[in-house]
């Protein structure tokens, strides 16, 4: 399936040509990141420059994935699903995206960020006990990228083995896991996103 992107949105989901204060901004969230009440605050900033601007989601998105913050993370991936549909003219609803092969799963960044964007989303949806979430956007996400480009193989395996014994309380699985789903992009994005 072929998509129409917006001018200029793969070199926002890549950093580029950041606006100063934009850049600025999201540069002290990552230099202010041991100190949570000011990476927030400069993050919230961010958000309030360029609320869907890829960089931006991406930073916010890393803030609570690595604060553990889950609920809050998955919430930003959900936003990204919404930006990334709209940039690349698909149905902003990520469950009315048609289930056909995505071309740029390679190498367009757009397409990329969609796609990560949504293993994020199934992998929250997991950690987070909605295995129906976490199911339904890996079966999409699976038909979108059969060359399995973005590693969703992986999160499936464990998401069926997690079926198979629902009361495995070993988080080790898939949190090991977890160093190897890219949180919604990838690559860094700017240089101040807060985690490279």
């Amino acid at each position: 399936m072929s998509t129409r992107v917006q001018p200029d949105f793969g070199d926002a989901v890549l950093g580029k040509d950041l606006p100063e204060p934009l850049e600025q901004t999201l540069r002290e969230a990552g230099v202010r990141r041991a100190d949570p009440v000011l990476a927030m605050a400069a993050l919230m900033r961010a958000l309030a420059l360029a609320p869907d601007h890829p960089a931006v989601l991406i930073a916010l998105y890393r803030y609570y994935f690595y604060g553990h913050q889950l609920a809050c993370a998955r919430d930003v991936a959900r936003r990204a699903l919404f930006v990334a549909t709209q940039a690349l003219g698909l149905p902003l609803l990520w469950r009315d995206v048609p289930p056909k092969a995505l071309a740029g799963a390679r190498d367009d960044p757009a397409t990329r960020f969609f796609l990560f964007s949504l293993k994020g989303y199934a992998y929250l949806s997991l950690r987070l006990g909605d295995a129906h979430e976490a199911r339904d956007a890996l079966d999409l996400l699976r038909a979108l990228d059969p060359e399995d480009r973005v590693g969703g193989a992986l999160l499936e395996t464990v998401r069926l083995r997690r079926e198979r014994n629902p009361y495995d309380e070993d988080e080790d699985e898939l949190d090991g896991d977890a160093a190897r789903i890219p949180p919604v992009a990838t690559a860094p994005v700017g240089r101040g996103a807060i985690h490279g």
